[in-house]
């Protein structure tokens, strides 16, 4: 078995991390990974052949020659070498997590950043217990400071992710309703959330908190947190904003304190929010405000998250990226005080809420049913306890999306404003075709 320190050793002659043999590149380190459904020591040959200059397996009957490098565990391997290797870099590591938004703030504070720093972020979701290995793995000594974006099904995810990337400040967009079946209700969420703080607490590092946010506040005070960066998004007497909201529909428009204004391409009030955290850890790392709000107002979402498209007549929100109760009713609620001569949703189900799943989509329901669209579709076995809630002249129900594309090709709408939304598994941008 090779130990950690060799291990590195072979990885600072490669080009880089794979563990996946359609994406190796010239002179690679292959880890080959097991799962429930596949065992990638099979392919470590083909990685080989592919160009990989090793590769990392734990079965010792595939091994042929010293190019294959035999561990315990593929993936202990590749989180220990992570682990090694972040303790070589001595450079602010920014570590996010929360709820919702993480994505688009991890995005917006490399926007920010980026504009005096040369810095590297978590590439598109690698934010779990493989992915954050692969993303530190990925940091070379060019980095002048690493943005990390980490997820979680459960409690405990975060806590490991953490001792993978060590950060040195820390950031919690939000705690809301999201994996509640992994981590067993909103206590569980807080509690998987905190375990950033907690590393944050014993390592006496920084941390960036919204005081306009009180959950986030309130466990920031309870973990005894002794470097603390506060700022504002609303008016607060105690703590200086970071920047003023002029409106949220269709695009976010603000201003700073000194009355400078700049109109963003992202919707919302709580993109909004995620906006200003970008700015202040901009502000905190150096950058002076103007440039800070610029490249916030500047950035482009993609990637269907809150992404405004244009199908010939009609202007499509897609937000299918991801869903939960949390941000579903924040983006309803956006789009409903959305200016728009007709609006449409197209909403699907909602996963991993375990027992509270008919409870939440039973108030999504009610929640609808105070909205002004002229059209309500619903899809997915989930959406039926919503349905319910609604009068039948005002939902159109499809317990699974060929129904829904029916419908979409039946009865083509124009010159109508649609939301698009639902959790990753629906895959609802399959409707943007048919719009």
């Amino acid at each position: 078995m090779i130990s950690v320190s060799d291990l590195y050793k072979k990885f600072k002659e490669c080009s880089g991390v794979s563990t996946d043999t359609r994406k190796i590149a010239q002179n690679n380190l292959f880890v080959a990974l097991k799962g429930p459904n596949f065992d990638a020591n099979g392919f470590a040959s083909q990685a080989l052949a592919q160009g990989a200059k090793y590769v990392v397996v734990d079965d010792p009957a595939v091994v042929q020659d010293e190019r294959y490098l035999l561990v315990e565990d593929g993936l202990l391997a590749l989180q220990q070498l992570a682990k090694f290797h972040r303790k070589q870099l001595q450079i602010p590591f920014v570590g996010l997590t929360g709820s919702n938004g993480k994505t688009t703030t991890k995005e917006l504070i490399n926007t920010v950043l980026a504009c005096k720093y040369k810095t590297y972020a978590t590439q598109g979701n690698l934010n779990n217990h493989i992915g954050v290995p692969l993303t530190v793995l990925a940091i070379d000594e060019s980095i002048e400071i690493a943005i990390i974006e980490m997820g979680a099904n459960k409690q405990g995810d975060i806590k490991e992710l953490v001792e993978i990337c060590e950060p040195t400040h820390g950031f919690i967009t939000n705690i809301g309703k999201a994996h509640l079946e992994g981590f067993g209700g909103m206590t569980g969420v807080r509690k998987g959330k905190g375990e950033l703080y907690d590393w944050l607490a014993a390592h006496d590092q920084t941390v960036f908190v919204n005081v306009t946010s009180e959950p986030t506040l309130a466990m920031a005070q309870e973990k005894g947190l002794h470097h603390v960066v506060a700022y504002a998004t609303e008016p607060n007497d105690a703590v200086p904003s970071v920047a003023h909201l002029l409106t949220d529909t269709p695009f976010v428009v603000f201003s700073d304190l000194a009355g400078n204004r700049y109109e963003s391409h992202l919707t919302g009030k709580y993109n909004f929010f995620n906006m200003c955290a970008a700015i202040r850890i901009g502000e905190y790392f150096g950058l002076d405000t103007a440039t800070a709000c610029q490249a916030v107002a500047a950035y482009v979402p993609n990637n269907n998250r809150s992404q405004f498209v244009a199908k010939g007549t009609n202007l499509v929100l897609m937000d299918a990226y991801n869903a939960n109760p949390s941000s579903m009713t924040a983006a309803i609620t956006n789009f409903n005080n959305l200016e728009a001569t007709h609006k449409m949703v197209i909403l699907g189900d909602m996963f991993e809420l375990g027992d509270e799943a008919p409870a939440e989509h039973q108030a999504l329901g009610q929640l609808l049913n105070t909205c002004q669209f002229d059209y309500v579709l619903l899809v997915g076995t989930l959406m039926e306890h919503a349905v319910k809630e609604l009068p039948m002249m005002k939902v159109h129900y499809f317990p699974e999306k060929f129904g829904l594309h029916l419908w979409l090709q039946d009865h083509p709408v124009q010159h109508t404003h649609i939301l698009v939304k639902g959790s990753r598994g629906m895959g609802l941008e399959s409707v943007l075709p048919l719009i």
